[in-house]
């Protein structure tokens, strides 16, 4: 499974619709900033057909470092869920994995 960074999609995406690199990156920089702005706020983000982003919260706990044994707190914290959508899962065949793996 090969890795894409985001200057290798810039430069796809700058290829594919001829506008200049600089353009690209900033429109692409501008999107993941409002991204971010809105799960940092708490809402909801929904991408219709690819997917959807929201925060959850985890708990406090207490957890066990497997190699000392000793118990360890682990403070609540915020953390993103993506939750897929019709056109992505339809694109990576999940919906077949799942209906073939209940019958």
């Amino acid at each position: 499974m090969a890795t894409v960074t985001k200057k290798e999609l810039i430069d796809q995406i700058a290829e594919r619709t001829q506008a200049k690199r600089v353009l690209v990156k900033r429109i692409i920089q501008s999107f993941l900033d409002g991204i971010t702005k809105e799960l940092c706020k708490d809402n909801r983000l929904e991408l219709r057909d690819f997917g959807v982003f929201e925060t959850r919260k985890r708990v406090a706990r207490t957890a066990q470092n497997p190699k000392t044994l000793e118990r360890v707190d682990v403070p609540a914290k915020r953390t993103v869920k993506f939750k897929m959508g019709r056109l992505m899962r339809e694109n990576l065949g999940v919906a077949a994995t799942k209906s073939a793996q209940t019958k």
